[in-house]
């Protein structure tokens, strides 16, 4: 009988392994296993998916993986152990999960989903000879990443490593020193032409014939596209766009030409008493085909199985979706008091209405959730958005202790549940204010990775970037927000002009400030900085005299406190740019 034909592949080869698994067993084993999951599920098989790899197996306490590159390999492993570092900060030392990695390129053998051969056995001995938290590498890829990333080579010679014959020449990476390294290693923003599964969902239509209940409807809808979002390799419209279409008889086609859409949900609630009963249907809106359709009856209390069921059924039914493991997601159900989940949900709704009553009442139907459920982490957490809205319109009476429950009640929900987008995404703003731009952007990254579809996290992340010195990429973050929420406030335009105006593309930061209906004092100092900057100062002169029409004590130093430049040459751009146009010191 023929031997089949062995299989063999060249490809880089990433070894990781967990430091002293046995001994934080020994100390804590379910909360060592719990922790250990969470990295896996939030940040190494995350990073391994978005770096283009691919999962070979997992161990207990490790994990092989491959790519076709070692650029992408060296990428991942960067990014993986600046995570853990950061996640290690508040941890006791003799608790923190480190890991060792190795990487390797070589000729294997493939055999189904297994890979076999020295280039393994390499990368398994890079992984065991590392530090821990470190990199190692051998000679090989340390020849195929020369110049292409940012990165530090310390080399450590030929090692004799454990059960190889032969000697391997070895080098130890990192991150080059003085900069913020994980903006180059941020997940990029889908490029142009690349057809990346799409979809909205329209607000579920209430059929409860209760018009108090339209907030559960509206609700529902929210957490499926909150859910939805979590998917990286799926584009879903915001809720704010979605909304548009609440209340009105629809076509979906033509829904789906306004957002530029593959495919559309629409859904039904009817709520009578502690039972829900709810529809809904996945179109393929490029054919108007139905591809799919279910009506789940439940009682109250399993609302949360019901919206992880719809979801995964929903993305199961795209094509292109992203692998198996991609989509685990954690089952949990954020409070067992559904009292405390509806008094959220209408106060999510009034927070969107954005007006004063609206907060006043939204504010009450917060607390009275966290009176019913203390430790419900998503209470806190939007406490914090709701009060922070009445600080930024300046509802509050008193702005400082505004300023202390918002921090208060991002701090208690952090403890309760450190994988909340919201929490997050609010923390990094807070600290951004506070000119902390490693904290704001350590929080910025876990919001982003937790949420990479949320049009407030992403378009945040273009701002923090243009504040840290990274204007181009900051570009290319607002107009993904942009894309995700085409009806997006109008502020998101002005997030677009500082950002032109930073990377020095003063043209485009005017038409992007000119798109705004009513610009501010500041929006308007903005304008008369890039138009002198453009060599027009006709133009800049009436917006400096807008500026000081609305604020007549405008004046550019304190003014310049406000804001949050991490580069001193950014800083003294702008600067120099407002007194160019004649604006007061």
């Amino acid at each position: 009988m023929q031997q089949p034909q062995v299989q063999r592949k060249l490809m880089a080869i990433l070894a990781a392994d967990m430091v002293g698994y046995s001994r934080l067993m020994e100390l804590d084993e379910a909360g060592t296993l719990a922790r250990l999951k969470a990295r896996r599920v939030e940040l190494i098989d995350p990073s391994i998916l978005k770096n283009n790899g691919r999962i070979i197996k997992t161990t207990g306490d490790g994990v092989l993986a491959e790519f076709a590159s070692a650029v992408e390999a060296a990428r991942c492993a960067l990014e993986i152990q600046q995570r853990m570092a950061r996640r290690n900060a508040d941890v006791e030392t003799d608790r923190q999960i480190q890991f060792r990695i190795g990487i390797n390129i070589g000729d294997v053998i493939v055999d189904g989903n297994d890979i076999f051969g020295d280039g393994v056995n390499i990368a398994a001995r890079l992984e065991q000879a590392a530090e821990p938290g470190g990199i190692m590498i051998s000679y090989s890829v340390r020849e195929q990443l020369a110049n292409k990333l940012e990165v530090t080579f310390e080399d450590a010679g030929e090692q004799q490593l454990k059960n190889l014959s032969r000697p391997v020449h070895v080098y130890r990476i990192s991150a080059a020193p003085g900069e913020v390294k994980s903006i180059k290693f941020v997940p990029s923003a889908p490029e142009p032409g690349i057809d990346h599964p799409s979809i909205a969902v329209l607000p579920f239509v209430n059929m409860s014939g209760d018009p108090d209940q339209e907030y559960f409807a509206d609700g529902l809808t929210e957490d499926i596209i909150t859910a939805l979002s979590r998917f990286r390799d799926l584009l879903v419209i915001s809720r704010n766009s979605s909304f548009v279409y609440k209340g009105k008889a629809v076509n979906v086609q033509e829904v789906a030409k306004a957002f530029a859409v593959q495919y559309v949900v629409e859904g039904s609630v009817r709520k009578a008493g502690n039972r829900v009963r709810i529809t809904v249907q996945l179109i393929d809106a490029l054919t108007d085909r139905h591809i799919w359709a279910d009506r789940y009856d439940r009682e109250l209390s399993d609302i949360f199985a019901t919206q992880d069921e719809v979801t995964a059924t929903i993305v199961a039914t795209l094509p292109g979706r992203v692998e198996a493991a991609a989509h685990e997601r954690v089952q949990r159900s954020p409070t067992s008091d559904m009292r405390a989940y509806e008094c959220v949900l209408a106060a999510k709704v009034l927070h969107h209405r954005s007006r004063q009553e609206d907060n006043l009442e939204a504010q009450r139907l917060i607390d009275r959730a966290i009176e019913l459920d203390p430790k419900y982490a998503h209470a806190h957490a939007w406490k914090a958005c709701i009060v922070g809205q009445s600080w930024i319109y300046n509802w509050c009476p008193d702005r400082e202790l505004a300023v202390q429950t918002v921090v208060g009640a991002l701090n208690t929900a952090l403890s309760l549940d450190e994988n909340d987008s919201d929490v997050h995404r609010i923390l990094a703003a807070v600290n951004i204010n506070y000119n902390d731009h490693e904290t704001a952007w350590y929080h910025q990254q876990r919001a982003l990775s937790l949420n990479p579809n949320n049009d407030l996290i992403v378009v945040q992340n273009g701002e923090m970037l243009t504040w840290m010195g990274e204007p181009e990429q900051g570009i290319e973050w607002i107009k993904k927000a942009m894309r995700l929420n085409p009806h997006h406030p109008e502020r998101f335009w002005s997030h677009l002009g500082r950002a032109y105006f930073v990377a020095r593309r003063y043209r485009e930061a005017i038409d992007s400030f000119r798109r705004l209906t009513k610009p501010d004092q500041f929006q308007h100092a903005f304008l008369a900085a890039a138009y002198t900057m453009a060599g027009d100062q006709g133009a800049a002169s009436p917006q400096v005299k807008s500026v000081l029409t609305l604020d007549p004590a405008f004046r550019t130093e304190p003014y310049m406190q406000t804001l949050h430049y991490k580069r001193p040459e950014d800083a003294e751009h702008h600067r120099q740019a407002l007194i160019r146009a004649g604006l007061p010191e």
